[in-house]
């Protein structure tokens, strides 16, 4: 999964975020419910802006429940208990994932 967002901007709207993930806005707005490790800061109008730390750790929760098939409980149990080995391994498996897409983006420009 490779989420593209402006890195120079400091907060996304529910509708950025749902788009990069290729989700629905209530599912975004569901799991900031449900997880404590999100906390979108809410503008005047009540609407949730998402920060880039918001986006890495959606992008946690969606590799847990979309990509491995955690239940929502057995996610949250995983965050707690293993947060920052899961996080790790994560950044660890994005980075390589980008770097495949860019050999693989050079072999096809050959």
């Amino acid at each position: 999964m490779h989420i593209e967002l402006s890195k120079d901007k400091r907060y996304f709207s529910i509708g950025e975020v749902a788009t990069a993930f290729d989700v629905n806005a209530s599912l975004i707005r569901f799991w900031d419910k449900e997880f404590d490790i999100l906390k979108p800061k809410k503008n005047a109008k009540g609407n949730r802006m998402f920060t880039q730390e918001d986006v890495k750790n959606l992008q946690l929760i969606y590799h847990l429940v979309k990509e491995r098939g955690f239940t929502l409980e057995g996610a949250k149990t995983h965050l707690k208990e293993n947060q920052k080995k899961t996080l790790d391994k994560f950044e660890i498996i994005s980075k390589l994932e980008g770097i495949k897409a860019e050999l693989m983006n050079i072999k096809n420009n050959l």
